[in-house]
């Protein structure tokens, strides 16, 4: 796998300061076809139900569920949901064990075969950058990550076959923006995404 990884303490602050840091990190997945990597280009941030008041969109707002118990683990675990009963997305638990902050990996860069995302989405090994991982949903499809397969897995373990990984990308200063696709708490500045890139999704006027 690219880079190095990261260590628990990364994650182990409020989820709108991890995902500025994540931004430029590699988010990587280990395949029987090999390593499939990208480079983390846009996030979303989601407060733990300990914050008043508590963040509505968040899942784990009500307090620890079946569903959600992940993000009540201790910080640098996947948490994958389930949406329209047939896509993806992935998060990363924050905070510390209990705390239930969690960011929403939103949009990456595709670094590691391409090819083999282009065919996970249905596409040709020509598709885009943006048509392979720009949305959520987009690019846990592109990189073969599923709720049963991978919900739960520590993304710091270096046997995990799923990582967040430092490969020395300089940091660059995060634009900020709100939360898109939600319903509740849609004004807080809690989108994150490096200014400018042809991969983030939603509306790509970022300046």
């Amino acid at each position: 796998m690219p880079g190095r990884p990261l260590p628990r303490s990364f994650f182990e602050a409020p989820p709108e300061q991890v995902a500025t840091r994540l931004l430029g990190k590699v988010l990587a997945h280990r395949t029987s076809a090999g390593v499939l990597a990208g480079r983390i280009v846009e996030v979303e941030a989601y407060l733990g139900p300990h914050n008043d008041p508590p963040d509505p969109a968040a899942h784990s707002h009500r307090g620890p569920t079946p569903r959600n118990s992940v993000l009540f683990c201790p910080a640098g675990h996947a948490y994958i949901y389930s949406i329209y009963g047939r896509y993806f997305c992935a998060n990363v638990s924050c905070e510390p064990e209990g705390q239930a902050g969690g960011v929403l990996f939103r949009a990456l860069e595709p670094l590691v075969r391409s090819d083999r995302m282009a065919r996970n989405r249905g596409l040709n090994p020509g598709a885009k950058p943006s048509q392979l991982t720009s949305g959520p949903s987009r690019l846990c499809q592109a990189l073969g990550l599923t709720r049963l397969k991978h919900n739960g897995l520590d993304l710091i373990n270096q046997r995990s076959p799923l990582q967040v990984r430092d490969d020395g990308f300089p940091a660059q200063e995060a634009l900020v923006k709100v939360r898109i696709g939600i319903n509740n708490a849609v004004d807080l500045p809690l989108r994150f995404v490096l200014r400018g890139h042809a991969c983030v999704s939603g509306p790509k006027k970022m300046s």
